[in-house]
């Protein structure tokens, strides 16, 4: 696997992790597009072995671009692992930024530079949808009316100055990444998004918002479920219970 430097000159080597499962029809687009938004950056796609022959879309795509790289899991087991898993890839490929992206179209490519433009002063930049200028196309309402309530759960529990905690759009100093630790990292689902917010926070590092347009998949099928929502809001819950009882203890 060729991983000559690709970034950009003050930021570093910047690599954008998607992962997949059943993508096989957003995948070769989602990719050309990022190439076409962000042409120094690599791409790396995480495929938890997809029926549907995604990962083998994917080797074909990274043999005939050496920005291209796929790392295959053996199993489906959570949006978390899969991120983390692209994390310890790019950590030891030497990348200094990493980007999370989802592969069904819902983040916009072209938006990209927008975010790491705002990461030259920031640890980490998430693509908001619930701050001014950001919005929403083609969802549901009841949709939109379950992530604005479960980010609005998540800022009075966990008393966090974010509005899209939850929002999967979002760019890392590799920096961060390290000080956060992500060994102790068990969120599986969505909620992974708020654990990586709130460690960050946490850490006295900077986290900036910036507004992007999110679209409604056109192919697949959306990976939420009962199961997703009901451990985004246990766990918030227990963080936030345990943030009060460590300020009470002191």
């Amino acid at each position: 696997m060729d991983t000559a430097a690709h970034g950009t000159p003050d930021l570093g080597r910047v690599v954008v992790v998607i992962p997949t499962y059943d993508e096989r029809e957003n995948i070769e687009a989602i990719v050309a597009r990022v190439r076409a938004a962000v042409p120094d950056a690599s791409v790396l796609v995480v495929d938890d072995n997809s029926p549907d022959g995604t990962g083998e879309l994917a080797d074909a795509l990274a043999a005939a671009d050496d920005h291209v790289h796929v790392l295959h899991r053996t199993a489906k087991n959570g949006l978390g692992a899969a991120y983390i898993a692209g994390f310890g890839w790019a950590r030891e490929h030497g990348f200094d930024v990493v980007v999370e992206m989802d592969a069904d179209g819902s983040h916009q490519p072209e938006e990209l530079p927008l975010l790491l433009a705002a990461l030259r002063d920031a640890d980490l930049v998430i693509g908001s949808r619930w701050v001014p200028g950001g919005k929403v196309v083609n969802w549901p309402r009841s949709r939109e009316a379950l992530s604005r309530g479960a980010n609005v759960y998540a800022r009075i529990v966990l008393n966090v100055p974010v509005h899209d905690a939850t929002g999967g759009f979002r760019a890392f100093r590799a920096a961060t990444l390290e000080k956060i630790g992500l060994d102790g990292v068990a969120s599986r689902g969505y909620c992974f998004q708020i654990d990586l917010a709130l460690r960050t926070l946490r850490q006295g590092l900077r986290v900036v918002e910036v507004p992007i347009t999110f679209h409604e998949r056109v192919h697949g099928q959306s990976k939420m479920s009962r199961d997703v929502i009901a451990e985004a809001a246990w766990r918030v819950a227990r963080w936030g219970v345990e943030a009060r009882t460590a300020r009470f203890r002191r």
